[in-house]
């Protein structure tokens, strides 16, 4: 907020958390359901007088007066309304919800009108056109750049007639993601299984056994309780010996949020997405085809690397192919495994595939992943990871005392050499009810220089899902964590440093802001390189029982292990993308049917995968990522960026030949300065070649992958 803004504040909004935090942080566990709708009102009314000064004719087109001033009113209102949608998707009630739904329209048709407003478009191209342009920053150029493209993508160019349509559909489509997402946790939430004989708990580790009685405590029943999140559910999956039970569990996940769902637990038809999704899918062809575009795959390519719409399907394509022998080969010995060590002799079904691959991963490699998970307390594995980013990044990273929303929440400040404070952000660790699965990194405050020549410091969220620590025999144990979800906190503390490292000073474009959405995942996916060297893990690793750190015998199983399945896991990765690309560039919605989506999403798992799919199976009915977290046709952009980072990790094993270590500051020095300082000031394909000093080449991601 500007001080402007705090200081004209009515009598009403002078207590309202949402308003009063200024350029500070927000206090979070304030923020009530009945703040939201005159926080918002407000807001939007400051950002709209905003706008109004900005396309006044009197108005003159230079960054100070036009560009700076909206710059700041949206972004207060922004900011605000981002405390609200980290809360929705970290601390959902039904009251909160409501409220958040509620303004959700409000918000979408503001940044909607804001995209097509003709008369500020015009303004921007004045200022593109004019002499000041060539004085601003090449930050700030850039911004002026991708504003100008936005509004086009935004409408700005389309007829009077044709703006309310476009407009609604953005509306329309904002209130289907949100209801997708709500299908989806709902359909999470909803469904326990109790399981009142222990006997029918046979191989599933100490720990998920001890979470499990403690979930039924919380919710008063007597026996052990299982549920659909994932630390709950996936031990299931992978050590469970009682089939009966692996199966229960894999039918009731893999039919969340569809019409089949109401066969199992508590599911509900009102959760059901499948009319969501084709909803969604033509109202985005609609809205690419007023702007232009043969379709919606088309259009996201508009600010992406990739350059036309066959590159990203041969693309995808041609690594299937690459990944397929590799695939059946996987497919074939964990079904011989399955049927001459475990005695599954009808037919390796899916709810068995993750417990054999976990018995086969035993007996090739002898260590089990819960055996592993014991080397990973979560306070080592942070101290580790910190000591990487210290170590490379040549910075300082503390405990904080920020105000959080949970009481699990911790909160760290990021120090330059000379002992600053630099950035902040939270790490959100543990799963729980209200919070929505899987793992992210969000931005709840972007670095800028702001009016009054003060530099506004980046705050990021972390926010994972890991099994939170349980009571055994009375005893709070340190909570450990799976080598997996090592590589997970890993991956986002990599787009975390993205956005908390940038030196650039304009909003727009300063840390992940206006990068690529196919190049953004490239310094997460480079930060999991380091999950696999022993230099790093030998100090981020002790037992939660000994002390002893990880055995070097056993490093060097995992490390044997590490392509372990790669090739259908790669495969797997592929279907998913192929399938979100082909919705979004070949499947004609105006004749499909409710089930077009997933004969869609079948046909190309027939066509690319190994593993048989059931006919139960709706996991498209909670692909998220596409329906509801902002990756419609850009799923494919987590490996085109694995090709990226895979490149730009092998600059660090270069200089390990040198020097021996991958832990090199020079190096890391060189990556934070050409990559992760610069933010999207500049295009990434300039960033990548600045710092590897050629094109990218998919040969470091093969051979990593053992694909080669």
């Amino acid at each position: 907020m500007t001080t402007s803004l705090a200081n004209t504040l009515p009598a009403e909004l002078q207590n309202n958390p949402l308003v009063i935090f200024g350029r500070g942080i927000a206090a979070y566990s304030e923020v009530k359901p009945e703040h939201i709708a005159p926080a918002i009102e407000y807001l939007l009314k400051h950002a709209q007088d905003a706008v109004d000064v900005a396309v006044n004719p009197n108005t003159a087109p230079t960054w100070e007066t036009l560009a700076e001033p909206l710059e700041d009113a949206t972004e207060s209102l922004g900011r605000s309304w981002g405390v609200i949608s980290h809360l929705n998707s970290v601390a959902d009630t039904p009251e909160l919800r409501a409220a958040y739904g509620a303004m959700l329209p409000k918000v979408t048709a503001f940044f909607s009108s804001l995209g097509q407003n003709l008369d500020l478009y015009k303004k921007f191209k004045e200022l593109s056109k004019s002499p000041d342009f060539a004085k601003l920053s090449s930050a700030q150029k850039k911004v002026i750049e991708n504003s100008l493209r936005d509004f086009r993508l935004g409408g700005a160019e389309l007829s009077d007639a044709d703006k309310p349509r476009f407009a609604q559909i953005q509306d329309e489509q904002a209130t289907l993601g949100k209801a997708f997402s709500d299908h989806v946790l709902d359909a999470t939430d909803g469904f326990v299984h109790l399981v009142t004989d222990k006997a029918e708990l046979v191989g599933l580790p100490e720990d998920t056994v001890a979470a499990a009685a403690d979930t039924a405590q919380q919710k008063n029943l007597q026996g052990w309780a299982f549920t659909l999140h994932f630390p709950s559910y996936y031990p299931v999956m992978q050590y469970s010996e009682n089939r009966a039970l692996r199966r229960l569990m894999y039918e009731a996940y893999v039919t969340r949020a569809s019409e089949l769902a109401p066969q199992y637990g508590k599911g509900k038809l009102d959760w059901d997405n499948t009319k969501n999704m084709l909803e969604q899918l033509r109202l985005r062809d609609e809205e690419a085809r007023m702007l232009g575009f043969k379709n919606y795959a088309a259009l996201s390519l508009a600010p992406k690397m990739a350059n036309s719409v066959e590159e990203v399907d041969s693309f995808l394509t041609n690594f299937a192919q690459k990944a397929k022998p590799f695939a059946l080969k996987d497919w074939k010995e964990l079904s011989e495994f399955a049927k001459t060590e475990l005695s599954i002799t009808d037919g390796l079904e899916p709810w068995d595939v993750a417990f054999a691959s976990e018995r086969l991963k035993q007996e090739r490699y002898s260590f089990s992943e819960n055996e592993l998970k014991q080397y990973f307390p979560l306070p080592k594995v942070l101290d580790g990871l910190f000591q990487v980013i210290q170590t490379l990044f040549g910075v300082k990273i503390e405990a904080a005392s920020l105000p959080t929303w949970h009481a699990d929440v911790q909160s760290f400040s990021v120090k330059n050499a000379k002992g600053n404070i630099v950035a902040y952000f939270y790490l959100d660790p543990y799963a729980r009810p209200g919070k929505r699965g899987g793992a992210w990194m969000d931005d709840a405050r972007g670095r800028r220089v702001l009016p009054n020549g003060e530099i506004q410091i980046p705050v990021a969220y972390l926010v994972c899902n890991f099994a939170p620590p349980v009571k055994v025999d009375g005893v709070l144990r340190q909570p450990t964590i799976t080598h997996d979800d090592v590589i997970t906190l890993f991956h986002e503390s990599g787009h975390g440093l993205h956005h908390l490292l940038t030196q650039v000073s304009a909003l727009g474009v300063s840390g992940i802001n206006g990068v690529e959405w196919d190049a953004v995942e490239l310094p997460s996916q480079f930060m999991e390189n380091f999950c696999w060297e022993w230099e790093v893990l030998e100090k981020m690793t002790a037992h939660a029982e000994t002390g002893k750190p990880l055995p070097r015998e056993l490093f060097e199983k995992i490390l044997a292990a590490k392509n372990f399945q790669n090739g259908y896991m790669t495969l797997r990765q592929i279907v998913m993308s192929l399938t979100d690309w082909r919705l979004h560039s070949s499947l004609d919605t105006k004749d499909a049917n409710d089930q077009a989506v997933l004969d869609l999403s079948r046909a190309i798992a027939d066509q690319f995968n190994v593993i048989p799919q059931p006919a139960i199976s709706r996991w498209i009915n909670t692909f998220s990522h596409i329906f509801a977290g902002g990756y419609a046709a850009g799923y494919y952009s987590y490996k085109w960026a694995e090709v990226l980072s895979a490149d730009v990790y092998s600059a660090f094993e270069e200089a390990a030949k040198l020097t021996g270590s991958v832990l090199d500051e020079k190096t890391g020095a060189r990556y934070r300065e050409e990559i992760l300082e610069v933010g999207g000031s500049r295009p990434a394909a300039d960033s990548f070649k600045a710092f590897r000093g050629r094109e990218p080449s998919i040969d470091a991601l093969l051979r990593h992958g053992g694909l080669a």
